[in-house]
């Protein structure tokens, strides 16, 4: 059996209201990185997302990691705007009760970033899932 490819690195805008906006800007650039890596997802798939998140002045202490974090998760599921049954845009990942293991920080950004945060999705194996208590 093949192994499918499941991990994707992409950059995010800075964010901007409204943030629908903002959704769709994530799922366009996470659409295109695992178009070209060749990643799909499966309803199977145990997931990991690592958000970085870059906030410039008083918006470093204005924005929550929850509410951030929420807009990049409803994204890569399709849901960028309107009626929650409608998807404008096809799901990454079919659901985000996939994301077992989740890493979210927000700091000010570096010269080099242009604003531009960073997201990674990539599978757990089943090692990684056990229990390790």
């Amino acid at each position: 059996m093949t192994k499918h490819r499941t991990r994707i690195h992409f950059r995010i805008p800075p964010y901007r209201a409204p943030r629908h906006a903002w959704r769709r800007h994530i799922w366009e650039a996470a659409w295109e990185a695992a178009r070209a890596a060749g990643a799909e997802y499966r309803a199977s798939d145990r997931l990991k997302v690592s958000v970085v998140l870059y906030f410039e002045g008083a918006a470093l202490g204005r924005h929550d990691v929850d509410n951030r974090t929420k807009d990049v998760l409803d994204a890569l599921q399709g849901r960028v705007g309107g009626p929650k049954r409608e998807r404008p845009c096809g799901p990454l990942i079919p659901n985000d009760s996939q994301v077992w293991q989740l890493c979210v920080a927000k700091r000010p950004p570096p010269r080099q970033s242009g604003g531009c945060g960073h997201v990674t999705v990539s599978g757990l194996r089943p090692r990684q899932l056990a229990d390790r208590s």
